[in-house]
């Protein structure tokens, strides 16, 4: 294995935007980086159940690909068109009702089972970088535990940029919502486009 190969991909993959980044900068921006932070911790939870899924089933996956990967697409882009619906629609009031129901452990460990991005990079650096050398139990263990931590650093850093602008940002709510749910937007498209 590569090892130069693999660390590039997965710190990219992990620190590019997507989903599970553009919310939780959303969130910092709105509640703060530490009530962000079990969102981002809900992220780092899914995304390990995803790598250790993708571990043990790589291989009964990669032969129904076909058949899942339109309705993965689908459905993963259909969430993410609807996440820039919320966001180009949500008060901008500092007092609103909103309590943060997105912003929890549980959305961001369930966001992950609708993310395509997530579910195929899982599928893509197990199959290439990790089970063509290493299979026992202990490694696959490891290099889920490994690949969600990186995960969950790359969301917690957007979610900490979220937080450090917040003053900034909170002036330009409007027009940072907007482009959030463009980036989103942008993501669902090129879902199809990949």
């Amino acid at each position: 294995m590569s090892v130069v190969s693999f660390l590039l991909y997965v710190f990219i993959t992990s620190f590019t935007p997507g989903p599970n980044n553009i919310m939780a900068m959303l969130f910092a921006n709105k509640y703060g980086f530490k009530k962000t932070l079990r969102f981002c911790f809900g992220v780092g939870a899914g995304f390990f159940v995803i790598m250790l899924l993708a571990s043990y089933f790589n291989l009964l996956l990669h032969n129904f690909i076909p058949k899942i990967e339109l309705p993965m697409m689908i459905l993963g882009a259909g969430y993410m068109l609807y996440l820039a619906v919320k966001i180009v629609t949500s008060k901008n009031s500092e007092n609103d009702d909103d309590t943060g129901k997105y912003n929890s452990f549980l959305a961001g460990m369930l966001l992950q089972f609708v993310n395509p991005k997530g579910v195929l990079y899982g599928i893509t650096v197990m199959g290439t970088f990790i089970l063509p050398y290493h299979t026992s139990n202990v490694s696959l263990l490891f290099f889920s535990l490994f690949l969600a931590v990186v995960g969950f650093m790359g969301t917690s850093s957007w979610s900490l940029f979220g937080s450090i602008f917040q003053t900034f940002l909170s002036k330009y709510r409007n027009q940072f919502n907007v482009v959030m749910a463009l980036l989103l937007v942008y993501s669902a498209v090129s879902i199809f486009m990949g």
